[in-house]
């Protein structure tokens, strides 16, 4: 005899939803709604709490900014600490010596160092690797130098002070001086935000699979018709500018400045450890880092015995690259591929290939098809 079972038959695991699906946007949103209740509930604790996520939200911005250029396009940067610097002086300078409104001093922070960030690139077209990384270092190291080298304008040494009166909430948002952080927070929670939204749109499409194809392989993306050299000075501008905003949101949260120990080397060693903490190549991946890299040297500092909080950290930070290599976020893409799979838009993604592939052989076919001599073939 043979027994059927009247059950209904459980979906197997994964579960398949498809990108841009009813679903998958539904689950976006309600990600997003988390987050905004986890901002709302961060701006209700004690004054110190604030600061502390302040800052995490500060270096957020700035982990996000070289994410683009060495989580997507595999550029190794140990000098994205000027561009924090250079945002923070700009916006500095402007603020107490000409006055200016803090928050437009962000969009000439994000120019300034977008130009600077086109030039520093330049180096990224002959070389890479390490090679690159030592340009870059010597950036962080010399920031500090040339910030001195010019007191009249920087304070050199002294520093530079902002004027607090020059620094508090407009009358309009209803914060008082004494809740000052609180306004501070929510600056630097919707730049982060904005930069979030930026870096997604960066990173999707066409222009993302430009990034990654350099990052990963450069013949074949060479091979495609990617601009290798428009790719790699233009994602190294766009870093720096986001880079140098998280400068400008730290000036006016801090209201002093002093190059020698806001923005040295241990700056960029830190933007990169909360790079990693948190995942590379990933859009939350920031927010975890920036979390980490301030609240895991608080945690262990309550734990210090004499002067050790510095091994504390360090013996975190080696297990956490031990069990987590790609960060805490590809951690849990890993953990919830086993539950749901996001289905990509291979079709698209795809033809957009292909139709590269095809017009690149039928250029090399007929070089000068209509006697124009223009052969080169470039994706932005």
């Amino acid at each position: 005899m043979t027994m059927t079972s009247d059950s209904p038959s459980r979906a197997p695991l994964p579960l398949q939803i498809g990108q841009g699906s009813p679903v998958h946007r539904s689950l976006q949103v309600l990600g997003l709604a988390v987050l905004v209740a986890l901002a709302i509930l961060g701006s209700r604790t004690n004054s110190f709490q604030v600061g502390l996520l302040t800052q995490a939200l500060i270096y957020a911005i700035a982990i996000a900014g070289l994410n683009l250029v060495t989580g997507y396009t595999g550029m190794l940067s140990i000098g994205h600490s000027a561009f924090f610097g250079i945002g923070a002086y700009t916006t500095g300078i402007l603020v107490a010596q000409h006055n200016w409104n803090p928050l437009v001093t962000f969009i000439v922070s994000f120019l300034i160092c977008f130009i600077f960030g086109l030039i520093v690139g330049l180096p990224a077209l002959r070389i890479r690797g390490i090679n690159l990384a030592l340009v870059t270092l010597a950036l962080a190291v010399a920031f500090p130098e040339l910030i001195d080298r010019f007191p009249g304008l920087t304070g050199g040494t002294l520093g530079l002070n902002v004027n607090l009166t020059q620094l508090l909430p407009p009358h309009w948002t209803g914060i008082g001086i004494q809740n000052r952080f609180e306004y501070y927070y929510w600056i630097a929670a919707v730049v982060l935000a904005l930069v979030l939204v930026l870096c997604a749109n960066l990173t999707r499409g066409r222009s993302g699979l430009a990034m990654r194809a350099t990052r990963d392989r450069e013949t074949a993306a060479t091979a495609v018709g990617v601009n290798l050299a428009w790719i790699k000075v233009f994602t190294f501008g766009i870093s720096a500018a986001v880079t140098g905003v998280a400068g400008s949101v730290f000036a006016m949260y801090l209201g002093s400045l002093s190059a020698d120990s806001s923005f040295t080397l241990t700056l960029s060693i830190t933007l990169i450890t909360g790079l990693v903490i948190g995942g590379v190549a990933t859009i939350v991946g920031p927010i975890v880092g920036g979390l980490a890299v301030i609240y895991i040297p608080h945690w262990t500092e309550n734990l210090r015995q004499g002067q050790t909080e510095g091994l504390f950290f360090g013996t975190i930070l080696i297990i956490l690259m031990f069990v987590m290599p790609d960060g805490l976020m590809g951690l849990l893409k890993r953990l919830s591929r086993h539950v749901v799979r996001i289905k990509p838009r291979a079709p698209e993604v795809a033809m957009a290939v292909s139709e590269e592939l095809l017009a690149h052989r039928d250029r090399s076919a007929d070089p000068d098809p209509e006697g124009k001599g223009d052969t080169t073939l470039a994706v932005s």
